[in-house]
């Protein structure tokens, strides 16, 4: 490829997406694709530190602080990695990208939805996804997964989480070209089948 491609998962915690993105990996590799994986937060670096801060620190955080450290995250993990890899030709994989601030800040928060697309926008310096995978998965399936263990976003409540998953709907429904809401309830097999039949119809 000559220009690479940028790929996203999404979905409420628990939902499967980190078993989905070690099968598309797989399948990607073998058919003779480059790829980089990223996360966010956590991308390599400097985002891994604010991966802590993000997920441990156990006082009160402002939703618009919790919204600008995700932001300074993506900011890195775009210039640093995701840009660089997909002009090498490479397809970036990323758990989770500009999706998760609108459904988790805008629509599980509350805060400005306007303003978080502006600042995503600023941040990405107007990159998008080519592909954004939505697992959509019911809200006590998904806790139940989490289990009891619980970093600071996932310990938020059902009614903030059930604010998060109808925000991802509402994101898909307004962008259904590049959103693909795939139904985290059915099997491991058949949702991996789904994934490649979506990316194989956007290369194609």
């Amino acid at each position: 490829m000559k220009h690479g491609l940028f790929i996203t998962f999404e979905g409420a915690d628990g939902c499967g997406k980190t078993t989905q993105i070690k099968l598309f990996t797989e399948y990607l590799q073998k058919n003779g694709y480059e790829v980089v994986l990223t996360r966010e937060p956590g991308s390599k670096g400097l985002g891994e530190n604010i991966r802590k801060i993000l997920l441990d620190y156990d006082g009160e955080v402002s939703p618009v602080c919790e919204s600008f450290l995700f932001l300074a995250d993506r900011a890195q993990n775009v210039d640093i990695i995701v840009k660089k890899n997909i002009e090498k030709g490479k397809i970036v994989i990323s758990d989770r990208h500009i999706d998760s601030t609108v459904a988790y800040q805008g629509y599980g928060r509350k805060l400005d939805l306007e303003q978080i697309k502006e600042l995503n926008n600023i941040a990405t310096s107007g990159l998008k996804p080519d592909l954004t995978f939505v697992f959509d998965i019911d809200i006590e399936t998904s806790m139940q997964r989490v289990g009891k263990t619980k970093d600071r976003m996932e310990a938020s409540g059902k009614e903030f989480f059930e604010r998060v998953q109808n925000g991802y709907l509402e994101i898909a429904k307004n962008e259904p070209n590049r959103v693909k809401v795939i139904n985290a309830n059915d099997t491991v097999e058949n949702i991996n089948k789904q994934v490649i039949s979506l990316f194989e119809d956007l290369i194609n």
